[in-house]
This record gives structure tokens, C-alpha cells and sequence, in this order.
């Protein structure tokens, strides 16, 4: 369902959820598209449906209904800090639009912090900003940066996202932005990424 929604093909908009099974045991949680989604969990089917058709809202809303994520984490023992707008960036060829430095150094902050979330995470700085990438849910290739705040409002965030895509070998780039965020997904949007849906993800503690 990645790949073809990475490709621009979706879910039949039936108002329908998918249930599956967790790609690893550290991801779980819910990703919408639009009048489908799909829910991964180790839980049962059943649960995960009686748990939805519990509750007085929307059907198309049910799965980031905040009574379903709260049951889902409590049953699971997990937790999720927000709702995100999922996006996507097709590969790009050539250099990165911006100077990079990789950093070998496994305990550098940004590796340990992005490391709870992704595997086999690779972190480059540049003047201003830092930019990651790692394997996140399915094993799909995901970006996160930084950018201080003595030099926002210059564009760096934007060629750093862009970067992400011509670092990327040839893959799909995923993006997890906070909803609220305007100013992240303005930037990624700027860089050629297109929102696909919305995630809201349930990590252990």
C-alpha cells in the first residue's frame, strides 16, 4: 500500500478500514488516506473493529478519533505525541542544492534521538541546519531536519528536505510533519513532496 501510494495510487475511497499486522515491533499505529485507512497492530482484528464501531463519530474520522488511538495505546502499552501529515518525494538525481557533512559519530545527539524511531539512521549537517535519514515504518526511508533559528526564513529548510531527495538512491522519501506545523510543510511542499495522508503512529516507551 506504500509503494502504490507512493506512486499516487490509493485505497478504493470506501469509507472501509485495513487491518494488518505490524511490519516490526516497534511501529504500530494508523495511516489514513482518503476514505480508507489502513491500521497496523499485533492486536486482534476483531478488537481493533469493535473498538471503532464503539465509538459516536464519523466512520470516515474513526481511526484517528482520539477514543480509538487512546484505546489502541492503552492496550498496547504504547504512546503518540501527535497526528501527522504523511508525504512523499520521488528520488532526484545528482548532488544535493546545498553542502553537506555527514557525521560518523553514533552518539551524536541527533543519530541517538532519531534512532528510537528509525534504523540505520545517517545524519548530515550544514550551515545552520541538520538533516536526517533513516528507516522508519515498513521499512520505508524517512526524512526529519533541523534548522536554527538564527537562520530561518532563508530557505535552508527547503534545500535541505530537497537534498534528502537526491540522497536518496534511487527510493521513495516519507515525511512525518505535525499538522500544525505550517511552516515545515510549506517547506517540504516548496521541495516537491505531496501529502498522501495523515499518520498517527504509537511507539513503546
Amino acid at each position: 500500500m506504500l509503494e502504490a501510494a507512493a506512486r499516487g495510487v490509493f485505497p478504493t475511497a470506501d469509507g472501509g478500514t485495513t487491518v494488518v499486522r505490524q511490519h516490526g515491533d516497534r511501529d504500530a499505529g494508523v495511516i489514513a488516506f482518503t476514505a480508507h485507512s489502513v491500521v497496523f497492530t499485533d492486536e486482534e482484528e476483531g478488537w481493533v473493529r469493535e473498538t471503532l464501531g464503539a465509538l459516536r463519530c464519523d466512520p470516515l474520522a474513526a481511526t484517528l478519533n482520539f477514543g480509538f488511538l487512546a484505546a489502541l495505546a492503552a492496550r498496547t502499552g504504547r504512546a503518540t505525541d501527535t497526528i501527522d501529515v504523511l508525504l512523499t518525494g520521488a528520488p532526484l538525481p545528482g548532488r544535493p542544492g546545498v553542502a553537506l557533512t555527514e557525521v560518523p559519530d553514533p552518539a551524536h545527539p541527533r543519530v541517538v534521538s532519531a534512532g528510537r524511531r528509525r534504523d540505520g539512521v545517517r545524519v548530515w549537517t550544514a550551515d545552520g541546519g541538520v538533516l536526517v535519514l533513516g528507516r522508519g515504518v515498513a521499512g520505508r526511508l524517512e526524512v526529519a531536519v533541523e534548522v536554527a533559528e538564527g537562520v530561518r526564513h532563508q530557505g535552508l529548510g527547503r534545500r535541505l528536505v530537497a537534498a534528502a531527495r537526491h540522497l536518496a538512491g534511487g527510493e521513495t522519501v516519507w515525511a512525518q510533519v505535525a499538522a500544525g506545523n505550517a511552516r515545515s510543510l510549506r517547506a517540504f511542499q516548496a521541495a516537491g513532496y505531496r501529502p498522501v495522508g495523515a499518520e498517527a503512529l504509537l511507539l513503546r516507551p
